[in-house]
């Protein structure tokens, strides 16, 4: 076997750490977010909403790192169906198509158990291969699902493993990814686990390179199908490739310094795990934010519940429901907020308006100042648990 002179450190070895608590900790605060998220009852559209979002963020992301142009507006195009583009970025659109049809493909078909297994074998990361590269202009050696026959260098840096090792060393890493080393000893330890897998799949992958193409695209696909397989929420699955894109001087110096140091994985661990906890954290704050909007829009309809129904009392609640996400409004404006609004006011005068403001505002619903008016939404934190904030400056010595 030539790679073993060659590429030394694949060794489908790891080393970890046991007695770094902060690295544990983050693993820790992952699994708990990760639970956070699965528990969350959302509306079906809120929920649809954040899944699309972050499929756009994966999707742009990992073709990005190779080069594709298309800005994250134009990717959620494709992923509604909706972006046109001209002839001349066609490939460009067709990179993002693929991208976007496989990450579907692998949800679909772990959702529904069509094979009943979430390992990884050789035919499956070839298959992965061929669905990123599809109906792509290649090179004339470069044959999509098929295990390169030459040798290749990565950005003029780094040679991949030898070409007639390529086959045996994608069977060895599948060996080892399904083995004992990746089954975590608890249940607490699932996601750690898995995390862990993900990560040297992908690292792997990109150090073998097996293909002639594709490879870092079909790396990321598998990273995303072992933590989705692994019962990550579906948004979180994408966060990795999101982190890559953000930090990719990074990531290929740590990808660089990981083959350099003779197969230390830990510090490439460290890097995406920061980079998945980062992202878990912007999730939380997004599914937070949209808590807050239904129990704020709960509280109005109970604010309501006790009046005689009548198109006065809709009228004045569909107003301040329809003032709570845009801030200070001009009176004299009101109209604009919507067209329902817009409807509702339609030739009433303005004293029928100030008399929907003077009630909701007796209702503690809104606040008036110099003509302007504010759906008092904030009203919603009182209802958080308190607790002390603690300033960096206090000090607890006597």
């Amino acid at each position: 076997m030539k790679y073993l002179k060659s590429h030394p450190w694949l060794s489908f070895k790891l080393s970890m750490d046991l007695s770094d608590y902060e690295l544990w900790l983050k693993f820790g605060e992952v699994a708990s977010k990760c639970e956070h998220l699965l528990g969350v009852p959302l509306r079906p559209e809120i929920a649809e909403e954040l899944n699309r979002v972050f499929l756009t963020k994966g999707v742009m992301a990992t073709t990005a790192i190779e080069g594709n142009t298309l800005t994250e507006e134009q990717v959620r195009k494709q992923v509604d169906g909706e972006l046109n583009l001209p002839p001349s970025q066609a490939y460009l659109q067709q990179e993002i198509t693929n991208i976007i049809d496989a990450c579907n493909q692998v949800t679909r078909e772990l959702i529904e158990d069509k094979d009943g297994s979430t390992g990884l074998c050789v035919q499956r990361i070839c298959s992965y291969n061929s669905q990123v590269l599809r109906e792509l202009t290649l090179e004339e050696e470069v044959v999509p699902g098929v295990l390169r026959t030459n040798s290749v260098i990565v950005g003029n840096v780094y040679r991949g493993a030898p070409a007639e090792d390529c086959e045996y060393l994608l069977d060895r890493l599948c060996d080892w990814l399904n083995g004992s080393d990746f089954v975590a000893p608890n249940d607490d330890l699932k996601v750690p686990y898995a995390l862990i897998r993900s990560i040297v799949a992908h690292v792997y992958l990109a150090w073998i390179h097996p293909f002639g193409d594709g490879n870092g695209r079909t790396a990321r696909l598998m990273e995303f199908q072992i933590l989705f397989s692994s019962g990550l929420p579906l948004p979180a699955a994408h966060l990795l490739s999101d982190h890559y894109n953000r930090t990719r001087t990074q990531y290929y110096r740590e990808l660089n310094h990981s083959s350099k140091s003779g197969g230390d994985l830990m510090p490439f661990v460290k890097y995406a795990i920061q980079g998945i906890l980062d992202g878990l954290r912007g999730q939380i704050g997004r599914v937070r934010a949209h808590q807050m909007d239904a129990a704020w829009e709960n509280y109005v309809h109970r604010k309501f519940r006790d009046k005689r129904p009548s198109p006065t009392q809709k009228r004045r609640r569909d107003l301040v429901l329809e003032l709570s996400d845009k801030g200070w409004v001009k009176v004299a404006k009101i109209e604009e907020i919507s067209p329902k609004i817009a409807v509702a006011y339609a030739g009433a005068g303005n004293k029928m308006k100030q008399r929907d403001l003077n009630e909701l505002q007796k209702m503690g619903l809104v606040i008036r100042q110099k003509g302007s008016v504010l759906a008092q939404k904030m009203i919603i934190a009182a209802f958080l648990p308190s607790r002390v904030e603690r300033r960096d400056s206090d000090d607890f010595r006597a």
